[in-house]
């Protein structure tokens, strides 16, 4: 194969403050899952750097839960639709699909054997369901809530047990199978979030808004006790997960803390805190094995550590929400690769093992379009706050004073020695040492991306027109000569090669043109394969290669001597548009898209 995928930095769940994450562990203890958009991620749980991500639901999935078998995975979407799919392989094939409820599925449970299944959400008719897996018939009915159901069990023990909670303020259990509703739990005052049998089945609990939780006897449903008296945490709770010995459990809360729970006692062991900021919420959590996970609602996944309850053992970041733009660096002979946001976030990554983490401080407060690293180690990046910012990269914190607030919205970012180029909307900027020292207004035509040619002699800027326009910098201002170049259609990237030879042009009408810099820009070379608007281009190391990302999900490698030597890499990021592509080295591509992961392809030519 010309290509092979060689690493998944995978997002971190889609948070939403004061809605549960439901957070689904492997029966065999190696891996846990949560989803985000359209994705579902599976994770390795002692080295989160090794992910896996599932791709086949056309709406944003919620939950997804493994069978006991460890054999199939079932997940739920916002369109109440179920798939159950196989974990043994890669290609993760499609066994059933139904959609047993007409809205959003909140949570899924199965029976110890993996034959039955539960579901529940929201929904016009009903807020629930429990079916055969392998055909989708009834064995029992989900009945007794007025308000959508957001969390269901199945004790794993048999006599079968099944306990519903929901945002009518109650709780509910049911014998069966076939499954029917025994009586209703009343015992909090708000929504309840969370119910979980104890793994050895002899109790349940149950977690609400109110800051409470209760404990239940697993066979017959009736009230055992609570945890913590009167108060369990300062603010709602949203989830709870047993020890694998049924002696304790963990709680996650608004309250900004995981307790662990002595549930013979019904004390609070230990506090977990996780910090002072209302991004620091714990909206979900995991007890596997001997890992304690928590979810906070910065996305960021929390590996609990006992002996020093204020300090995770490790804390797993990355990006919650689509990613728009890479780069690279290299750093003391190590590669890192940046990408910038949706929500103005910025994060690193180390090329070779996926340690990642952002930068510290405030930074940009909205998209960031664009990114480019300077010969002085800095990280430029622009941004729909308005500004461009140059950020130390040795330092890993953003800075203060070296922000650039512009007039108008910039749109990319450019960098040759100590110069910057910065196309904003209706104004073109060059700046030098972090100053603007020229602007060019009245532009006459709508300039979309900029490139400053490698000597710093050339600033081309690409328009909606479908003309890059040639001007050269001379001394501290830019020239129009009035010599263009015509491309097929409106621009939408393009980037000199990094020795300055070509000139390479992606457009909106598909086409990708390579001009030829020292024959005056003369035509080269045209690329023709995208069936959507190509959005993305970045040139190798090697300046014979270059790699083009598009609205069709495709990624193409081009050799800029001859366009019929293409290397294709279909389904990068799976029903998702690729939005930026940065080279590693001649044979490492790194492409990202809205599904907020970042993928490092190798590339044999």
């Amino acid at each position: 194969m010309p290509y092979e995928l060689k690493h998944v930095f995978a997002s971190l769940p889609q948070m939403e403050r004061g809605v549960a994450k439901v957070i689904g562990g492997d029966p065999k203890g190696n891996n846990f899952l949560y989803t985000n958009g359209k994705c579902v991620i599976i994770r390795n749980i002692d080295n989160p750097a090794i992910a896996d991500i599932y791709t086949e639901h056309a709406h944003q999935v919620g939950v997804a839960k493994y069978a006991p078998s460890g054999f199939y995975i079932a997940s739920g979407d916002a369109s109440g639709k179920i798939r159950i799919w196989d974990t043994t392989q890669k290609e993760h094939m499609l066994k059933y699909e139904y959609t047993p409820i007409s809205g959003k599925v909140k949570d899924i449970a199965w029976t110890e054997d993996s034959k039955r299944i539960a579901v529940v959400g929201d929904g016009r008719e009903k807020f629930g369901a429990v079916f055969l897996w392998d055909s989708g018939s009834s064995v029992g009915e989900l009945s007794g809530h007025s308000k959508l159901i957001n969390s269901v069990d199945i004790r794993q023990k048999r006599p079968y047990r099944l306990a519903a909670a929901s945002d009518d303020t109650c709780g509910s259990f049911f014998e069966g199978p076939p499954f029917k509703f025994k009586f209703t739990l009343r015992d909090h005052s708000q929504f309840v979030n969370c119910v979980r049998f104890s793994p050895d089945g002899a109790r349940f609990a149950t977690a609400g808004a109110d800051g409470q939780i209760f404990l239940y006897d697993g066979t017959t449903g009736e009230s055992v006790g609570t945890l913590g008296g009167e108060k369990a945490h300062g603010g709602g709770i949203y989830a709870l997960s047993w020890s694998p010995d049924s002696s304790q459990l963990i709680s996650a809360s608004g309250d900004k803390t995981v307790k662990l729970w002595d549930v013979g006692a019904g004390t609070a062991v230990t506090t977990f805190n996780l910090g002072s900021d209302v991004t620091d919420q714990q909206l979900g959590c995991l007890w596997q094995k001997d890992h304690l996970l928590s979810i906070s609602l910065s996305g960021y996944i929390n590996y609990l550590d006992k002996n020093n309850p204020n300090r995770p053992i490790r804390t797993v970041k990355g990006h919650t929400k689509s990613i728009q733009c890479l780069t690279v660096h290299k750093n003391d002979g190590r590669s890192f690769v940046y990408s910038g946001s949706h929500d103005g976030h910025i994060n690193y990554w180390d090329a070779e093992t996926g340690e990642n983490d952002c930068f510290s401080g405030k930074g940009h407060s909205n998209q960031v379009s664009k990114m480019v690293t300077n010969a002085d180690n800095e990280l430029v990046s622009c941004s729909m706050d308005d500004t461009l910012r140059y950020t130390k990269l040795g330092k890993k914190e953003y800075s203060a004073s070296d922000v650039v607030k512009m007039d108008f919205q910039p749109k990319s970012v450019s960098v040759a020695g100590g110069l910057s180029l910065a196309v904003c909307i209706g104004q073109i900027v060059l700046l030098k040492d972090k100053k603007k020292i020229f602007t060019l207004d009245n532009l006459g035509y709508e300039a979309e991306v900029g490139a400053l040619h490698p000597s710093g002699t050339t600033a081309a800027v690409g328009g909606t027109d479908g003309k890059v326009r040639l001007y050269s910098i001379q001394g501290n201002t830019l020239k129009d000569e009035g010599k263009t170049l015509e491309a097929k259609g409106p621009i939408t990237d393009m980037a000199y090669s990094n020795d300055g030879a070509f000139l390479a042009v992606v457009d909106e009408k598909k086409a990708t043109t390579a001009y030829s810099v020292p024959d005056g820009y003369s035509v080269k070379n045209e690329f023709y394969g995208h069936h959507a608007k190509p959005v993305s281009l970045a040139w190798s190391p090697d300046n014979e290669h270059f790699a083009t990302g598009g609205m069709d999900m495709m990624v193409y490698v081009w050799t800029v001597s001859d366009p019929d030597k293409r290397i294709k890499l279909p389904d990068s990021h799976r029903l998702h548009h690729v939005s930026s592509l940065a080279w590693i080295d001649e044979h490492t591509l790194a492409t990202t898209s809205h599904d907020a992961s970042v993928k490092l392809w190798t590339i044999t030519y």
